[in-house]
């Protein structure tokens, strides 16, 4: 069963990865998120799964700790704040560069090279005349 559980977080960790490394930004926002899930589940796994455990005192019994659990929660809260977050600096990055890529610049075209339009020349500089 362990073997099981480490490989499935490992698996979901290894595709948040590769989402991270993508060059346009949602599959970025995705992969973080998906890192975020992994990493709760890490931790609540480390609580231990309980059977049969009561979640608070109840004499001499078998007691779960609810720190795991507690964490998870706390993490997934602020786990919604940071996608929304982000979706938002993508949104407006995507706005401000014209490009849903990381950098900025669409793959194919000259880095840090706009379309510039032709200025007119002054009197007397350049030209033909």
């Amino acid at each position: 069963m362990e073997f099981l559980l480490a490989s499935g977080i490992g698996l979901v960790t290894a595709c948040g990865i590769y989402l991270l490394l993508r060059g346009r930004t949602f599959p970025v926002v995705l992969g973080l998120s998906v890192v975020g899930y992994a990493v709760n589940v890490f931790i609540f796994a480390m609580g231990r799964l309980w059977t049969d455990a009561h979640p608070i005192l109840v004499g001499q019994e078998l007691v779960a700790d609810p720190l795991p659990q507690a964490l998870v929660l706390t993490a997934i809260v602020i786990g919604f704040a940071t996608t929304g977050f982000v979706i938002e600096l993508a949104l407006r990055s995507r706005h401000d560069s014209g490009s849903d890529h990381v950098d900025g610049h669409e793959p194919g075209h000259a880095v840090g090279h706009r379309a510039a339009a032709p200025r007119a020349q002054a009197p007397g500089q350049g030209g033909r005349g």
